[in-house]
């Protein structure tokens, strides 16, 4: 049920001028709305796995999974279950308590959602958390995941719904809706987010956050991807994001969804330990953790955990309640 307390009709006003506080005190405040939900020094961790990479028929400017654009990724098929289970599980050893598994399709054929629920009962089985990213959904298709015991859903936004053309033109911003309303309505948790650094101007990043805040309930798992740039895409070349804006970005997605997961998600290998830091203070409570994410880099899981552990920020088990928590110190 939708929390009363949460506010879902933002104006655009409001938000950029959250956007333009000082840094200081947009910290301040998102770090304080922070510790009224959750606990400061605990993460949670996730691990994301390529089920089935490449030959995509979108066209998104940034993926380097597109049909459409020239690099270097071969195309796999499907992973047998056997692969999955043996990946899902060296993350559990690793402290991940979800596993995200996505697959490079514009939306799923019925017998290939076959093969991707037993997955998840598997995973699921392994006492898991579990999360998919299969493209666009129809209503009967999310609710026999909801039947199979799917806990999260991703689906992004990326970007505003007026500078959402510039990046993808197979599918429509209205489209990503649909699909989000499909997984809501089949009682499935929502992971929603975006991409920075796409070319976009600060009213985007703004839009952005007003289309995901403003939903009927917000996004249970909130991923802030910082754009990896692939030769080959058109959005390689792109003009580099400003460190701190990536963080502003951050600080006003938790003033805005106080009880949502917000996930440091792609492009973690460019960011300082610094940088990374920072993001943690402005409320980020999520990062994805592995050497891969889908076909990009990502930190190795070792130095996460000198980051973690230099930083006094421990991981959340798996036998942690995963809804926010009240924690005031």
């Amino acid at each position: 049920m939708p929390d009363a307390n949460l506010r879902h009709d933002w104006s655009l006003t409001e938000i950029e001028e959250l956007f333009a506080l000082s840094f200081n005190d947009l910290l301040y405040r998102a770090q304080t709305v922070h510790r009224e939900h959750f606990d400061p020094n605990q993460i949670q961790v996730s691990t994301l796995l390529s089920i089935k990479t490449g030959a995509c028929p979108e066209d998104c400017g940034y993926c380097s999974q597109s049909a459409k654009h020239h690099t270097d990724l071969e195309r796999e098929k499907l992973l047998p279950l056997d692969e999955v289970l043996v990946a899902a599980q060296q993350a559990k050893n690793k402290g991940a308590t979800r596993f995200c598994m996505g697959a490079a399709w514009r939306n799923p054929t019925d017998k290939n959602l076959d093969k991707v629920i037993d997955m998840v009962v598997a995973v699921r089985g392994l006492g898991l958390q579990t999360c998919v990213t299969l493209g666009m959904l129809n209503k009967p298709q999310a609710q026999r995941l909801r039947d199979a015991g799917l806990d999260y859903y991703n689906h992004n936004l990326d970007t505003s719904p007026e500078f959402y053309g510039n990046v993808i033109g197979t599918r429509t911003f209205d489209d990503r809706l649909e699909t989000l309303q499909h997984v809501r309505d089949a009682g499935i948790n929502v992971c929603s987010g975006g991409i920075l650094g796409m070319g976009e101007k600060p009213r985007d990043r703004a839009r952005l956050l007003q289309e995901l805040a403003n939903m009927p309930a917000h996004p249970e798992s909130v991923p802030i991807n910082l754009l990896v740039q692939v030769e080959g895409t058109p959005l390689y070349g792109a003009d580099k994001l400003d460190p701190l804006e990536f963080v502003r970005t951050i600080a006003v997605t938790r003033l805005l969804m106080p009880k949502s997961y917000v996930r440091l998600s792609a492009g973690r290998t460019e960011m300082s330990d610094e940088l990374q830091a920072l993001c943690f203070m402005a409320g980020a409570n999520s990062m994805f953790y592995g050497e891969r994410l889908l076909t990009t880099d990502n930190p190795e899981a070792d130095r996460d955990q000198q980051l973690l552990d230099r930083l006094g920020i421990h991981m959340e088990s798996s036998g942690d309640d995963h809804s926010p928590v009240c924690c005031a110190a």
